[in-house]
């Protein structure tokens, strides 16, 4: 890959301009990875790119290796590896609801306990998840239900 940087003073504001032979995984990456910055992400859907703002994501799932995004209506993949987008993600409202998923705490709508210490989410579209035993405390910390507690050494 060749990267080339050219200040340009005149211009009001930052413009990338991608020269790529094809679109593959490795350019798809590329612009999700400058996109987070804005807070949004791109994600794909039957051959286009969609540019969606993180607001609008419900949750972020794995599924045979491949993540996506799901809104209220749509379901977008991402070239982008679920520890990655956590990674992004962190400093807003997402949380990490177990191995595969990554949950939009703001597009909770109701959350029951469930046996063995799992909880059952269910979002604004009225879809369900569980969040796995060892991810619980996530959700009660956000809730002020629980402490952190921090060891003075």
């Amino acid at each position: 890959m060749k990267i080339t940087i050219k200040e340009d003073h005149t211009l009001q504001e930052t413009e990338v301009i991608i020269h790529c032979h094809h679109t593959d995984e490795q350019i798809l990456k590329l612009v999700s990875l400058l996109q987070t910055d804005n807070r949004k992400l791109t994600g794909s859907k039957n051959g286009n790119t969609f540019i969606l703002e993180t607001s609008k994501i419900l949750y972020i799932d794995t599924v045979d290796k491949k993540s996506f995004f799901y809104t209220e209506t749509d379901v977008y993949e991402t070239p982008l590896k679920l520890y990655e987008l956590e990674e992004r993600l962190k400093g807003e409202d997402f949380f990490r609801a177990s191995k595969s998923s990554i949950v939009n705490f703001r597009q909770i709508k109701s959350l029951r306990p469930e046996f063995g210490g799992r909880m059952i989410l269910t979002l604004n579209n009225n879809e369900q998840l569980f969040v796995s035993r060892g991810y619980t405390a996530a959700i009660k910390q956000k809730l002020g239900l629980i402490q952190i507690r921090r060891s003075i050494q």
